[in-house]
């Protein structure tokens, strides 16, 4: 096993080990998908670079449709994600945002490949 891993670490299939935490265990239970509306000449690397910098943040993904990106939160509650959400507006380059609060999750896989 630990000779195939570590082919496969080599190959650059395996590119490194995470930890998986449950958000519960931490206090962030609040959790929503906001889609950001960016101005014309806004980059994938600066919607990066600015998503990076909020530790609420969990993901974030260009996308077809209207929106120019789409952006996963988490936080400890409303009051908190409002405040997350309120920093992510104030990027410049974010004209307007529109939110969905999580109510549940019904299916989360992460992402696994059999050894």
């Amino acid at each position: 096993m630990k000779r195939r891993v570590d082919r496969l670490r080599a190959d650059g299939v395996i590119k490194g080990f995470t930890a998986v935490i449950e958000p519960a265990a931490v206090g962030w239970t609040t959790e929503a998908f906001v889609e950001l509306f960016c101005t014309g000449r806004t980059t994938p690397a600066q919607i990066t670079v600015a998503t990076r910098r909020h530790p609420e943040v969990v993901g974030a993904y260009t996308v077809s449709g209207q929106a120019d990106a789409l952006v996963h939160l988490r936080a400890a509650d409303i009051g908190h994600l409002e405040q997350a959400l309120e920093r992510l507006r104030a990027e410049p380059f974010v004209t307007s945002t529109r939110s969905m609060v999580v109510l549940s999750r019904l299916v989360e896989t992460p992402t696994a490949v059999p050894l």
